[in-house]
């Protein structure tokens, strides 16, 4: 998936208006800030080779062959990669280097404090999200997944100081929480926001539920930075989602979003038409960098994987929308009472804020140890000249 949307955003041309940062790994203290430390330990030592020292822990963790969280080669490595370029984007955010930053490897919403789940090892967007806090007094969490957002939801259940809403399947479906009724608790009631939806959700439904209820969000919470986790199963012919949103209509979430002009971190999540996940990300990467593209897939490494028609746009399932008019329209009331019923935003004491992680900002490819380091000029560094790899597109430089 990952690098299908990278080629697509390569061909496209749309890396030469962002500045592109190769992320630092997040080390095993970092993940610490919400994972407990045994957990982060049993990760960084299994493999497919020690499974059979580790099956007691692994049935505890909830990983390995019989779970929906397999382990596989370079498990660990790849948390640290998308956990870290989470981070990475929040201090980007905090320091006020950027105003949208973007990993779409991220946005492992199912990850709990000693458990994986739903192939989430490591829950990058709370941890994100916590580095957000030391700068925003409130932070909005919004979830476009097919699936709920428990992970995100249960770290912060407890507390006003973030407000997640997510819009998903609810019955009968994976993982069977986000009733419209869950609020949230203690400090932190009312600031849970879920919006239980059915099979069929085309993008004008989906809209009528969006739009109003993160208006009213905006107005009531006013958060200081937003984190959109952008899951693509909620789209068209997703091989596990029952939705039917188009690209538009789920962009149509992430372009609303970005005209409020709150910092926004913005990442990826799920997505199983390995394909159309692709389309989508690099749809949304145009959307957010304000740029219009063709509807033509352009040639790229992954080309074939377009056909038979090789275009970007998808045209939604003739399916029935099991969302009624009605049922729509009391869940949009209910919601719209849940937020009027909070007193306002909520203030912030005056406490110690923990130190910033401190990542150092490296262009991608530069000094990475490589002969040939693919130096990306950006705004921190205006002299440096783009240098062609053999693995990449780019265009003539003068």
């Amino acid at each position: 998936r990952l690098k299908l949307a990278h080629h697509l955003v390569l061909s496209y041309g749309l890396y030469k208006q962002m500045d592109c940062y190769r992320p630092h790994p997040a080390a095993p203290g970092e993940m610490s800030k919400f994972h407990s430390e045994d957990y982060v330990s049993f990760l960084s030592r299994i493999t497919p080779d020690n499974l059979r020292q580790y099956s007691g822990q692994m049935q505890r963790f909830n990983a390995g062959e019989y779970t929906d969280c397999p382990v596989f080669d370079g498990l660990f490595e790849f948390t640290q990669l998308y956990t870290g370029a989470s981070l990475d984007g929040a201090v980007q955010l905090n320091n006020g280097d950027a105003d949208i930053c973007i990993n779409w490897s991220g946005g492992l919403h199912h990850a709990k404090k000693s458990e994986a789940s739903g192939f989430c090892y490591i829950n990058d967007i709370v941890l994100a999200i916590l580095e957000l806090l030391k700068k925003h007094a409130r932070v909005l969490y919004i979830d476009i997944d097919v699936h709920h957002g428990d992970g995100v939801e249960e770290a912060f259940y407890c507390t006003d100081r973030v407000m997640t809403l997510s819009l998903h399947k609810y019955g009968d479906f994976f993982p069977g929480t986000g009733h419209i009724s869950d609020t949230g608790a203690k400090e932190g009631e009312g600031f849970s926001v879920n919006a239980p939806l059915t099979s069929g959700m085309t993008d004008d439904s989906y809209r009528e539920i969006f739009q109003p209820v993160l208006s009213k969000i905006m107005e009531i919470y006013q958060p200081g930075a937003i984190v959109l986790q952008c899951g693509a199963d909620s789209l068209t012919g997703d091989r596990l989602g029952c939705f039917n949103l188009t690209l538009k209509g789920h962009a149509d979430c992430v372009q609303y979003v970005k005209s409020f002009g709150i910092p926004t971190l913005v990442l990826g999540g799920g997505g199983y038409t390995i394909r159309n996940v692709a389309r989508c990300w690099a749809y949304e990467t145009s959307v957010l960098l304000d740029t219009e593209i063709t509807n033509e897939i352009p040639f790229n490494d992954y080309y074939e994987y377009y056909a038979p028609d090789f275009e970007l746009h998808l045209t939604p399932e003739p399916r029935d929308n099991m969302n009624t008019q009605q049922s729509l329209e009391q869940v949009r009331v209910d919601l719209l009472e849940q937020l009027q019923n909070l007193q306002g935003a909520p203030s912030v004491q005056m406490q110690q804020v923990p130190p910033d992680f401190k990542v150092e900002k490296k262009q991608e490819g530069e000094q990475d140890g490589c002969d040939d380091d693919d130096v990306r000029g950006g705004n921190m560094n205006k002299d440096v000249v783009k240098k062609q790899h053999e693995a990449e597109f780019y265009d003539s430089v003068d």
